[in-house]
């Protein structure tokens, strides 16, 4: 059986750093499959993939979809504050100096 292998990225942004990692991959091979093969998460130990969401290219996939070739997969971190209530802050902010 030949099976054909195709270039990917793994991607984790941490604070304003961005750690991407290339790899080769074969057919078949799922998000998941392609994370833990990256290495990633021996360098980050704090990534759950229970709880965080990734995507390919700014769109939210599952762990269980296959990868195509060029995929840039994206490990998103939790966010640390609701962005509506974040908004809520800026104009209460912004309000309390007119």
């Amino acid at each position: 059986m030949v099976t054909n292998k195709m270039k990917i990225e793994v991607v984790y942004a941490v604070g304003s750093q961005q750690e991407i990692l290339e790899l080769e991959v074969e057919d078949g091979t799922t998000i998941r499959d392609a994370i833990e093969s990256s290495g990633i998460l021996d360098l980050y130990p704090d990534i759950n993939l229970a709880q965080q969401k990734v995507g390919v290219f700014n769109k939210i996939r599952q762990l269980n979809d296959i990868v195509k070739p060029g995929d840039r997969i994206e490990i998103y971190r939790p966010l640390l504050v609701d962005p509506k209530e974040a908004r809520r802050r800026r104009v209460k902010k912004k309000n309390s100096h007119l």
